[in-house]
């Protein structure tokens, strides 16, 4: 694997990541396994909690999705495997994934400029 191909993993599973775990779009994955609870502390402030709903395997993905580090590695297992096996679909895919997982590094850091 050269520098650049790892680069592009690095980028491509921050972004699968990032998506899986925190995206409004992939909300309806995350429901079957995650309650948000709100609750208002004495300040008035609301705080969000998250609950993991059922046991077993959904109990199971559950925790998963709700660990970012566990995520991770199942995200970059799945590219990267995924690219050994099946390199014509997932070489576009991990593009895509770096070029965006690049571009919200490049927000995050004109957030910090701008702020």
């Amino acid at each position: 694997m050269t520098a650049t191909e790892l680069f592009l993993f690095i980028l491509g599973t921050f972004r699968l990541t990032r998506l899986l775990m925190y995206d409004a779009i992939t909300s309806f994955l995350r429901k079957p396994f995650h309650e948000i609870t709100e609750e208002t502390l004495p300040d008035g402030t609301v705080q969000s909690f998250l609950h993991i709903k059922g046991s077993g395997l959904r109990h199971w993905i559950g925790e998963l999705l709700s660990c970012y580090w566990c995520t991770g590695i199942w995200c970059a297992a799945i590219l990267y495997i995924g690219d050994m096996l099946y390199p014509v679909l997932f070489q576009p895919l991990l593009i895509i994934l770096a070029i965006a997982g690049g571009a919200s590094l490049v927000e995050w850091a004109m957030e910090k400029v701008d702020a």
